[in-house]
């Protein structure tokens, strides 16, 4: 598998998608924050039903649950793409709407079924034939689609939760980030160079300083 190990995963994401684009306040407030469920099909703003059931299972495979903790299903990464599709990401819907039909059109052609029915195995073997280019049907390489994708996904993973993603600070978690400070005390400097800073848990958006109207 080339795509993605949970080990790996920590290497190359580090703190860097964190940063995303800015999606609008409502997005987070429609989200139930504390839940961990995927989206209902009638809860996509952007997405198909059929296309966030896709999307679903997409992630769960690009950022998997394993022994080490929970992945992007839990951290609700499809809602956080399927709310930015409808305003910082929108650029990309057309390539989202052409590039998911040609996927599922692939595991059909290729595997036997829809991407959905396959088994994680089977699943596994095809984003590595998108995400090497070897998959056919798409506009262009199916590679591009593949990076996008698995770049929103650490996008809805790991930002700030205020974007509607991260649900429960899953992702923070994950990479051990302890949280938005914007300030810090000698002992709390301290805690964060021995790598013993508890987690806050706070959206930056919860400071003051942080606030979007």
């Amino acid at each position: 598998m080339t795509f993605i190990s949970r080990r790996d995963l920590l290497k190359r994401v580090g703190m860097t998608s964190i940063a995303v684009p800015f999606v609008r306040r409502d997005a987070l407030q429609a989200t139930a924050a504390t839940s961990t469920e995927p989206p209902a099909a009638a809860a996509f703003e952007s997405f198909t039903s059929e296309e966030g059931k896709l999307m679903d299972a997409i992630v769960a495979r690009l950022i998997p649950t394993d022994d080490l903790g929970p992945g992007a299903t839990e951290a609700r990464a499809v809602v956080y793409i399927d709310r930015a599709l409808g305003d910082a990401l929108k650029s990309s819907r057309t390539m989202y709407t052409s590039g998911l039909a040609a996927l599922d059109r692939y595991a059909q052609a290729s595997r036997g079924a829809p991407f959905v029915a396959l088994p994680p195995i089977d699943q596994d073997s095809v984003l590595i034939d998108v995400e090497t280019g070897a998959a056919t049907g798409f506009s262009g390489s199916s590679a591009t689609f593949f990076a996008m994708v698995l770049n929103h996904t650490h996008q809805g993973t790991f930002g700030d939760p205020y974007y509607g993603g991260n649900a429960n600070f899953i992702g923070w978690d994950l990479l051990q980030y302890p949280g938005v400070r914007t300030m810090v005390t000698a002992a709390e400097q301290q805690a964060l160079e021995h790598k013993q800073l508890k987690p806050n848990h706070k959206s930056a958006y919860e400071y003051e300083t942080w606030r979007r109207g």
